[in-house]
């Protein structure tokens, strides 16, 4: 069927009727300044021919989330990587695990209106805990474990009326953002909000603390559930979207989100809130809590705080109300910083070894100066951010001076911690000093060892998240492109499996292209995968280029032999043409 049948078939008018009409309205209106070109005309996309013109499968049903995931399977998560914490971590598993699946349930069993009414209680969060415990790092792990979209915001920065021309609402507005402009996605996400204890209302001040207790009743309608509209009036790109689509339809643009899934967690320090905890607890008197009063541990205290306590510290009996859960977090001791410090996890090591790394320098931290760090850490009194900063302290000399010089590895020991400026002297005197030496290299061994331990006693974990877990020769691998790179073994381990696959992919390309059946023995497949962590190119790219002309001579072999599947090994890898070639004069003589 030609064109012009095509276009009386489907009744849709000719592309140069069309055209001539566009410009003959912008001439019109513009003058000669705009032109259209070369319009073409066809059915839109998503329209069913067949419907007489009617859009088919205009409405996208969005897909559902599939959230499953055990309490137990997330609080072991956390374990991983959050030192201490262990109640923190069980509420916080157990309540944010039970509210999405939750609404996985009615998602699967009835339609919204099943949600409704009684028992109809979001899962909202108050955490209270000092600085630098993981507040905000247990939220983010808990946000990135789920796939679901987060922001934080500090309840400092907001006032009755909002703050830089915003509102409260404007945290909804930026989980959008965050989602990529997916709402069905966005509703689904958590806000947290963090010092929510300096919006209590003050005790000295006489009659109302406007400023605060406005800022809690703005925060009553999305803790629970309400329509925020997505297009904000000062928001200029909002104002032109909404102009457009009026002009285009004639109808007012409304983009709204409900925050009835959204999951609040909002946190704080709550000084002063002990010694209305201890109050209360001191007027009852005799009993079997009456010990708590001498109790010295902030800690201990916040774990019997009630909702009265709350509203006496400042907050509106209905903003109490939306925060059903409480978690309290604790005083980090030096002991935790040591094990922040050792748990390799921890951002603050790695993060420190990928500074020096970007210069091609290597460091490893023996045991003994992490314990000075922690040490140093804990006298500050910040908890884990302290820890940063004294790391900094010690290493900013290294850090500035030795990216000049050949050294390309150090450790870092008791005595360099104690004394890092006269030990960077040291040790660019004297090119076999022990810390670039046999010291690292202990280290570095010691660190290896651990590692393999760690991935080997996962192996059921990685099975059942990837289907199957790596050899002891593929962990080897896994580890040492890990430290080469300064990546995580996790990362470094998927990535493995990935290459394995793409691997598999060129084996059924060369049969596809060539009807020749490859395949890569284990340490050949090694071999490539080696060369893909080590370089920048991908499997396939490195197959092709090492296997490029071997279709050849597989079937003069093919034609002698008969054979139509061959195993590749590790030397075929290595020396590709050498292998070829024996191969073939092997065929000839046999």
């Amino acid at each position: 069927m030609n064109t012009e049948d095509s276009m009386k078939d489907t009744n849709l008018p000719d592309p140069k009727e069309i055209e001539k009409e566009i410009n003959d309205f912008l001439a019109e209106k513009y003058g000669n300044r705009i032109r259209i070109m070369g319009t073409q005309i066809g059915p839109w996309p998503g329209v069913d021919e067949s419907s007489e013109g009617k859009a088919a499968n205009i409405e996208q049903t969005p897909e559902r989330i599939r959230f499953d995931m055990k309490p137990a399977e997330l609080h072991d998560y956390l374990d991983r990587y959050v030192i201490r914490q262990d109640e923190a971590k069980e509420i916080l598993a157990t309540k944010i695990c039970t509210h999405f699946n939750r609404i996985r349930y009615f998602q699967e069993h009835g339609d919204s209106s099943d949600r409704e009414g009684i028992g109809r209680i979001k899962n909202n969060i108050l955490l209270i805990g000092p600085t630098g415990v993981g507040k905000t790092y247990l939220i983010k792990l808990i946000a990135k474990k789920l796939g679901v979209p987060f922001v934080k915001g500090d309840a400092t920065k907001f006032s009755e009326t909002g703050y830089v021309g915003g509102d409260v609402e404007d945290l909804v507005r930026d989980l959008v953002q965050e989602a990529d402009g997916d709402i069905e996605k966005a509703k689904y996400g958590i806000i947290y909000i963090d010092e929510i204890d300096k919006i209590a209302s003050s005790g000295n001040i006489i009659g109302l603390d406007v400023s605060r207790t406005g800022v809690q009743r703005n925060l009553l309608k999305p803790m629970e559930e309400t329509e925020v509209d997505l297009k904000v009036a000062h928001d200029p790109i909002s104002m032109m979207e909404a102009a457009a689509h009026f002009q285009k339809t004639g109808k007012r643009l409304k983009r709204t989100i409900n925050t009835k899934d959204i999951l609040f967690i909002v946190s704080g320090a709550f000084n002063g809130l002990e010694e209305i905890v201890s109050r209360r607890l001191f007027s009852k008197g005799l009993g079997f809590k009456a010990d708590l009063k001498k109790k010295e541990n902030r800690s201990d205290l916040f774990r019997e705080v009630k909702s009265e306590d709350l509203i006496k510290y400042g907050f509106e009996s209905e903003f109490v109300g939306r925060i059903p859960v409480v978690a309290v977090l604790e005083d980090l001791s030096q002991d935790d910083l040591y094990k922040i410090l050792k748990n390799r996890y921890s951002s603050v090591v790695t993060s420190k070894k990928q500074d020096f790394k970007s210069y091609g320098i290597d460091i490893r931290f023996t045991d003994d100066s992490l314990k000075v760090i922690a040490q140093e850490a804990f006298k500050e009194k910040t908890g884990a951010r302290a820890l940063i900063s004294v790391v900094e302290k010690i290493l900013v000399g290294f850090e500035r001076v030795l990216p000049s010089t050949d050294l390309k590895r150090f450790t870092v020991t008791e005595e360099l911690a104690n004394d890092p400026r006269p030990f960077l002297r040291e040790i660019l005197s004297d090119e076999y000093h022990p810390s670039r030496c046999e010291i690292f290299e202990d280290v570095d061994m010691l660190e290896r060892d651990e590692l393999l331990s760690e991935l080997e006693s996962r192996a059921e974990e990685f099975i059942q998240c990837y289907g199957k877990a790596l050899s002891r020769e593929a962990l080897d691998q896994v580890i040492d492109s890990s430290i080469k790179r300064g990546l995580s073994a996790e990362t470094v381990y998927k990535r493995y499996l990935k290459l394995e696959q793409d691997v598999k992919t060129f084996e059924e390309e060369f049969e596809r292209i060539y009807g020749i059946r490859i395949r890569f023995a284990d340490d050949a497949r090694r071999e490539l995968i080696r060369l893909s962590l080590d370089g920048s190119e991908a499997p396939l790219v490195v197959c092709r280029k090492i296997f490029q002309n071997y279709h050849h001579g597989l079937k003069l072999v093919m034609e002698r032999s008969g054979s139509t599947e061959f195993e590749i090994p590790k030397n075929a890898v290595i020396n590709p043409e050498k292998y070829l070639n024996d191969m073939i004069q092997e065929t000839y003589r046999s």
